[in-house]
């Protein structure tokens, strides 16, 4: 297996490990310096893995769901992923974002860096408008 097929495959595991709420697999797969150029909206997460896995903890309690992979693509270091996510909003986020009992859906395209083994980086376009609107954080305009 070439070392870009390995990246992928490391990649595809972070992903069902997560999927399975498998934080302490993150020891494994993530460097403890790790780097996420696209952090996630709460306040006060350590840096690093452990902000990782903190953030994770969260939406895992609160959108419990999972990844599909659409596509991969691996060069040298850096595996990038056209995914969606899937889940059902059933506890509340901070910000003061009640539970809704409602299914959720976001599309994304993320981009890890690989070294020594681990994901080092992150970076990340997700359809953060379009998870809020089905939240009903925000009203989008009606099409037309």
């Amino acid at each position: 297996m070439s070392s870009e097929e390995e990246n992928k495959a490391l990649v595809r595991r972070f992903y069902a490990e997560m999927d399975a709420g498998n934080l302490d697999a993150m020891d494994d797969l993530v460097a403890e310096d790790y780097l996420d150029h696209n952090p996630p909206p709460f306040p006060g997460l350590d840096s690093g893995r452990a902000g990782l896995k903190q953030a994770f903890q969260i939406f895992w309690d609160a959108t419990p769901g999972r990844h599909e992979i659409e596509d991969q693509v691996a060069e040298g270091d850096k595996v990038v992923t056209r995914l969606t996510a899937y889940g059902k909003h059933v506890g509340d986020l901070p910000g003061g974002l009640a539970a809704t009992g409602r299914d959720i859906t976001e599309s994304a395209v993320a981009i890890h860096r690989l070294q020594d083994g681990r994901v080092a980086e992150h970076w990340s376009a997700r359809d953060d408008l379009g998870l809020m609107a089905q939240l009903g954080v925000v009203q989008l305009p009606a099409p037309g």
